[in-house]
C-alpha cells in the first residue's frame, strides 16, 4: 500500500512517461505525433513545478481559504462530502485512488487517441486553456479540500462549523475541480461509442474519487463541470459556448467568493444553479456528439463514393 503513493505520484508518472515517450519517439522519427507528445509532457513537467511556486507563494501570501464556507455549501446543497465519502473507504479507497491519480496518463491516452482516430479537432488547446485558466480560479477563491481543512476528522466534521474564511496552510486546489473538468474533456472528445462509455464511467469514478480521498467538496464538483465544457468548447472550436461557459465558472468562484452569506440563506438558489449548470454542460455534450455523429457519417458516405468511383 506504501508503494502504491510513490508510483502514482504525478511527477513520478510525468517522468516515467517522459522517459518511454522519448524511447517511443526515437524508433519512429516519421511520426510527427511521437516528438509533440514528448514536448507536451516536458512542458508539463515545468508547468508542474511553475504552478507549485506559485500556489505555494499565493497560500503565503494570502493563507485565508473558504473550506468552510465550501463545507456550509456542500450542506445547503444536500450534499455533504463526507457523508458520502465514508462508504467508499472500504474495499472502493484504493481503486478510487488509482483513478484519482491516473489523470495524467489519461490525458496522454486520449492525446494519442484522438490523433490516432483523426479527431477533426485536437484536445491539446482544452489542456492548455486549464492549465492556465485554473489557477486563476484557484486564486480567486482558495480552498485546500476537506482532509487538509479537518484533518483526522474530516470525514466526520462538526455540522456546527462556521461558513468563515479560515487560516490554513497548503496549496488551493480546490474550486473548482480540475480533475471533474478534466475528465469532462475526455468525455467530449471520445471517438466512437465505446470510447464515450469509458469515459463517462471515468468521469463517474473521478467524481467519486475526488470525495473518497477528501480532496473535493461536492460544491467543487459544479463550477469543475462547467470550466470542462468551457475547455472542450474551446478545444473545438466552438468559442461563443466556450465563453459562455468560462463566465459561468467565472460566476460560480466569484458568487461563493463574495455572495456565500447570501446563496447560504437561499438554498432553493443554490440547488437551482447547480441544476442548471449540470443541465448546460449536457446539452453542451449532447451537442458535441451530434456533429461529431454527423461528421464521421458524412466520412463514410465519401469513402463510399470514393470505394464506388
Amino acid at each position: 500500500m506504501r508503494l502504491i503513493p510513490v508510483l502514482l505520484n504525478p511527477a513520478f508518472v510525468g517522468t516515467v512517461a517522459l522517459f518511454l515517450a522519448a524511447i517511443w519517439m526515437l524508433r519512429d522519427p516519421k511520426d510527427k505525433t511521437r516528438p509533440l507528445l514528448v514536448f507536451a509532457l516536458v512542458l508539463n513537467l515545468f508547468y508542474g513545478f511553475l504552478l507549485t511556486v506559485f500556489m505555494e507563494r499565493e497560500g503565503s501570501l494570502f493563507p485565508w481559504k473558504f473550506d468552510y464556507v465550501l463545507f456550509r455549501m456542500d450542506a445547503s446543497l444536500g450534499l455533504q462530502a463526507a457523508v458520502l465519502a465514508r462508504p467508499l473507504q472500504g474495499a472502493l479507497r484504493v481503486p478510487l485512488y488509482i483513478v484519482y491519480q491516473a489523470m495524467v496518463p489519461m490525458m496522454i491516452v486520449w492525446f494519442l487517441l484522438t490523433r490516432y482516430r483523426k479527431h477533426p479537432r485536437s484536445i491539446i488547446p482544452a489542456y492548455a486553456a486549464e492549465l492556465a485558466a485554473g489557477p486563476l480560479l484557484y486564486a480567486v477563491l482558495p480552498a485546500c479540500g476537506p482532509l487538509y481543512a479537518f484533518g483526522a476528522q474530516w470525514l466526520h466534521p462538526s455540522a456546527a462549523t462556521p461558513a468563515v474564511a479560515i487560516r490554513l496552510t497548503g496549496m488551493p486546489n480546490a474550486f473548482p475541480s480540475l480533475h471533474m473538468a478534466t475528465a469532462l474533456v475526455l468525455v467530449f472528445f471520445a471517438p466512437g461509442r465505446k470510447w464515450r462509455a469509458l469515459a463517462l464511467a471515468f468521469l463517474f469514478a473521478t467524481g467519486l474519487a475526488t470525495l473518497s480521498t477528501g480532496e473535493h467538496y461536492c460544491i467543487d464538483l459544479v463550477p469543475g463541470l462547467a470550466f470542462g465544457a468551457f475547455a472542450a468548447a474551446l478545444g473545438l472550436g466552438r468559442y461563443r459556448q466556450a465563453a459562455g461557459f468560462l463566465g459561468l465558472a467565472c460566476a460560480w468562484t466569484l458568487g461563493v467568493r463574495f455572495s456565500a452569506q447570501w446563496l447560504l440563506a437561499h438554498p432553493p438558489v443554490l440547488r437551482v444553479s447547480a441544476a442548471l449548470t449540470v443541465l448546460l454542460v449536457a446539452v453542451a455534450l449532447v451537442q458535441a456528439w451530434r456533429v461529431q455523429f454527423h461528421r464521421q457519417e458524412a466520412g463514410g458516405i465519401v469513402e463510399v463514393q470514393a470505394v464506388l468511383r
